[in-house]
């Protein structure tokens, strides 16, 4: 019978320890403050965090009783766009921004960039039209958080101190 734990603290990393049970989850999913997570073996863990975290690939959540839930980044339907050279890349990633689209942004072992989002026909159309090479992919997807991914309610935050 599937059972529910609750989470009371996140680890960056599992380290050496060996995890009870695995979440495994797409990237929307892995920006949490409380949330059910289902675990693969079917049971649920309850995260109540007083702030938004994002749970990164290879992190754990650790239950109350010490065992440790491994997270896992989910393949994703995703788009994978070049350009033709480094200032390409730049303009379509302002066109990509200026949309408020979810980015990741890689650099290859080549030095040359690769773009990720999810895939959008429309936008895939508008980024052929700028000249880019865009291909599916499925993989994990790690997007940029965004200049509004951390709390405004810190004491120091520039929206406080006016």
């Amino acid at each position: 019978m599937p059972q529910t734990f609750r989470a009371v603290a996140y680890l960056p990393t599992v380290g050496t320890a060996i995890p009870f049970d695995l979440a495994t989850l797409v990237h929307d999913e892995r920006r949490v403050r409380r949330r059910m997570l289902t675990l693969i073996h079917g049971d649920t863990v309850l995260v109540d965090f007083a702030e938004p975290i994002t749970l990164a690939h290879g992190s754990a959540l650790q239950l109350e009783d010490g065992r440790l839930v491994e997270i896992i980044a989910a393949e994703e339907h995703l788009y994978e766009v070049r350009g033709t050279d480094t200032a390409h890349v730049m303009r379509l990633c302002w066109h990509l921004g200026n949309r408020h689209l979810k980015t990741q942004i890689d650099q290859e072992l080549d030095g040359s960039f690769r773009i990720l989002i999810l895939r959008d026909h429309v936008i895939r159309d508008m980024l052929r039209g700028l000249g880019a090479t865009v291909t599916d992919v499925s993989e994990p997807f790690h997007p940029e958080d965004g200049a509004y991914a951390h709390s405004h309610g810190e004491p120091a935050h520039a929206l406080l101190n006016r």
